[in-house]
């Protein structure tokens, strides 16, 4: 085992230079090894190390706001032992409830300490943390042989997300799963079902939107450097708050739910709601990575936060005997996609939770999608949210077909799979193996935004080929000294 409060002193690691030739060896598909075996996340391939009627140790890194959503939930199903609370922030006013609520559990404020403190004290590991920072919690835990749950969007680059799809791969004895909590749900079932009886086919294109207020819309996109440091809390750790990422001054404008804005943090609306819009559609048509990416709209665009209103398109080829088919994102309050005749009416869907940094107006079309086939249009929500046929009288008439179709109810929602999985009861949903793609893909969709640019994508070799600059960013900046080990893990 690694000892990472020594490490955290003194890196041992290679040079920069060493780490950036490897990085584009293996994004091009040279340096990563293959993995030729077949999906092994299912159930059986499980170790048991978990007792029938034992509960599941767990370890959670990041403990406000999400975490402590998320923690609630893990807890609410009776099968998981709160042993360890990592924040960087612990003690600061979102983290008091879950340290109140678990006193007995060891408390840190890096997860590298907790990790070499603790480690033999939990099962799996729940990290509820901003998206760059993802990355090193997932790799440590699966090297130390913890399950991992991670929250969407899995990981910020796609490099990252390449290395955490091979790690899973090649521990299939380990639970894997990424909170897009609707991949348990309703729409899960009833597409997959759908899809199987073929009444979801020959799908060409899909719109997807999610266009309600966020945190950066108030931005001035005339900035020119990063907002100037403002004081760090008292309760804050911000030097490993930035984890890998390269260091840079502490504002209130990255922390609280902020760095979403920022692409050296987050990811943007894509990342933050594309998880829980498209998750179905890419599954389940199998689509795989794009072949060509293009960026439509980016009002507002600058070097350092995301647009204020961004259209792109992700084009991706036959498949199978699947044809060609585009997905093309709307976000932006003033960029609301056309809906087709026979929408019906424009309302919130009440499963939807509310938006983080900004509110949804009933008045506007909500999060969702429009999936278009050759001979159905189908119309969707966000997260668990069924699908419907419209117009409505299509739908009437298809109804002798759908009420013989047989859409299980669901074992399990999102926490206790996870859970069950950990004891090899279940197989996880949305395990790296799987959405660990999604999230390349969108990872695609943030270089065409940050570069307000479209490029063209080699599947086989994983490269940008158009565009050196683009290809560049799909590893993004080495990482800081002393945190080079993640990648190497």
């Amino acid at each position: 085992m690694i000892n990472f409060v020594a490490v955290k002193q003194k890196s041992v690691m290679s040079t920069r230079r060493k780490f950036i030739k490897t990085s584009a060896l293996t994004v091009a598909g040279i340096a990563l090894s293959r993995i030729a075996t077949a999906n092994k996340t299912g159930a059986a391939s499980y170790k048991r190390i978990i007792g029938a009627n034992e509960r599941v140790n767990i370890a959670c890194v990041g403990i406000g706001n999400q975490g402590s959503y998320d923690i609630k939930r893990f807890d609410r199903t009776s099968i998981a032992n709160v042993v360890a609370l990592c924040d960087v922030d612990m003690g600061a006013k979102h983290t008091q409830e879950i340290m109140e609520k678990f006193p007995a559990a060891t408390r840190y404020k890096d997860f590298r300490v907790m990790f070499d403190k603790s480690v033999s004290t939990f099962d799996a590991v729940v990290a509820c943390v901003p998206d760059f920072a993802h990355f090193p919690i997932a790799m440590l835990a699966l090297s130390e042989n913890k399950h991992i749950f991670v929250e969407k969007p899995m990981a910020r680059t796609f490099f990252e997300a390449e290395l955490m799809i091979n790690a899973a791969k090649k521990r299939p004895n380990l639970a894997t799963q990424v909170g897009n909590q609707g991949h348990s749900e309703e729409n899960y079932f009833q597409f997959k079902a759908w899809k199987d009886a073929g009444i979801i086919k020959d799908v060409h294109s899909v719109i997807a939107h999610m266009n309600s207020d966020r945190r950066w819309y108030a931005y001035d996109t005339n900035i020119g450097k990063f907002p100037s440091d403002t004081q760090i809390p008292e309760t804050l750790d911000w030097d490993t708050w930035l984890s890998a990422q390269m260091f840079h001054d502490y504002s209130d404008q990255f922390h609280y739910g902020n760095w979403r804005s920022w692409y050296d943090f987050g990811m943007g609306v894509l990342g933050d709601w594309g998880a829980h819009i498209l998750d179905t559609v890419h599954e389940f048509l199998e689509l795989g990575l794009p072949e060509k990416v293009e960026c439509l709209r980016a009002d507002g665009h600058n070097d350092y936060f995301f647009p204020k209103s961004s259209t792109l398109k992700f084009h991706f080829p036959k498949r199978k005997k699947m044809p060609p088919m585009t997905i093309t994102w709307y976000d932006g309050t003033d960029n609301v996609p056309l809906v087709p005749d026979g929408y019906g009416e424009i309302e919130i869907d009440p499963n939807i939770p509310p938006v983080a940094g900004g509110k949804i107006k009933p008045a506007r079309l909500g999060p969702g999608k429009e999936i278009y086939s050759k001979e159905l249009t189908f119309k969707g929500g966000s997260h668990g949210s069924q699908l419907t046929i419209i117009p409505e009288q299509k739908a009437k008439e298809m109804e002798p077909v759908l009420s013989k179709i047989n859409v299980p109810a669901s074992t399990s929602d999102h926490y206790k799979n996870f859970l069950l999985a950990c004891k090899g009861e279940e197989r996880t949903r949305s395990p790296f193996e799987i959405n660990g793609v999604l999230s390349q893909v969108f990872s695609l969709g943030v270089i065409a935004q940050r570069l307000n640019t479209s490029f063209t994508f080699d599947r086989k070799t994983k490269t940008i080929t158009d565009n050196l600059f683009a290809n560049a960013l799909l590893t993004q900046s080495p990482p800081r000294k002393g945190w080079e080990l993640f990648y190497n893990l």
